[in-house]
This record gives structure tokens, C-alpha cells and sequence, in this order.
């Protein structure tokens, strides 16, 4: 049985994602170590400051970030300890959790954010036109599953 293979085009491309992908991923984790902040921990806070002070409920933060309830429970479980970020019944239904930044993770967050935008620029955008951001945009967007799109 013959099994398909990818073009040379299709594999550069393919390769070439991952490579990249993986070389950025590991100079932003390694940027934000020094703070204490591991990627996953990173990407709930990124979020809980873009909400600002309204916060965001548990189960839309454990959606965005593709975890299971669970997973994110232990995650929110750890900011908690650290006193990052405070969990608080939902005044809407009193069913759920709202999950606020704390204080101490705003001002984590003002120094993650530092760092992480000044990795991107280096590792990403400053080597990018701006045709070439549009044409990557543009092809995420291509590629957001139509039930995903936001």
C-alpha cells in the first residue's frame, strides 16, 4: 500500500512552520522564565488583562485556551496560590467562576507583556514587511476553522 507523500513545496512549507514555530515558542518561554511564568500560565494571564477588570469566567478562559476544565482548574489553582489572580462566584448566576488579576498580576503582566513584545519584534516582526504580516494574516484566517472563527 502506497502512502501519499508531500510535495517538496508542501513539505518546505509544512517544515518550515514547525521549525519556526518551535524556535519562537522556546526564546518567548525561555524570555518569560526568569519571571516565573510558564507559556500556559502566560497565555490565561494574557488573556485576564485583555479583559481587564470585568475578569472573565472560568469556563470561556478554559475554551480560549483549549484546556479541559479540569487542566485549567490546576492551572488557576497555582495563579491562585501565587496570588496572580482571584477566582469569584459568578454575580450573574451564581453558578460559575469569574477569574480576576490581582495586583501582583497586573504587574507581572506589564513585565511579561515588555518582554514578550520585545522577543516578537525581534524574533518575528522586524524581520517581516508589512505585505508579508497581511499575507500571514490572511492565510491564519484562511485556516480558522469556520466554527472557530472570531
Amino acid at each position: 500500500m502506497a502512502t501519499e507523500r508531500l510535495s517538496e513545496l508542501e513539505d518546505a512549507a509544512w517544515r518550515g512552520f514547525l521549525v519556526t514555530h518551535d524556535r519562537i515558542w522556546r526564546e518567548i518561554e525561555a524570555g518569560l522564565a526568569p519571571l516565573g511564568v510558564s507559556m500556559a500560565e502566560y497565555s490565561v494571564l494574557a488573556l485576564l488583562g485583555e479583559a481587564g477588570r470585568k475578569g472573565m469566567r472560568m469556563s470561556e478562559l478554559a475554551q480560549e485556551r483549549l484546556m479541559s476544565s479540569g487542566g485549567f482548574t490546576r492551572l488557576a489553582d497555582r495563579l491562585e496560590r501565587r496570588g496572580l489572580i482571584e477566582r469569584r462566584r459568578s454575580a450573574e448566576d451564581g453558578r460559575g467562576f469569574e477569574v480576576y488579576l490581582t495586583k501582583e498580576g497586573r504587574a507581572l503582566m506589564r513585565k511579561a507583556w515588555r518582554r514578550q513584545h520585545g522577543d516578537l519584534r525581534r524574533l518575528f516582526f522586524d524581520r517581516l514587511g508589512d505585505d508579508d504580516l497581511e499575507t500571514l494574516a490572511a492565510i491564519w484566517t484562511r485556516l480558522t476553522p469556520p466554527d472557530d472563527a472570531r
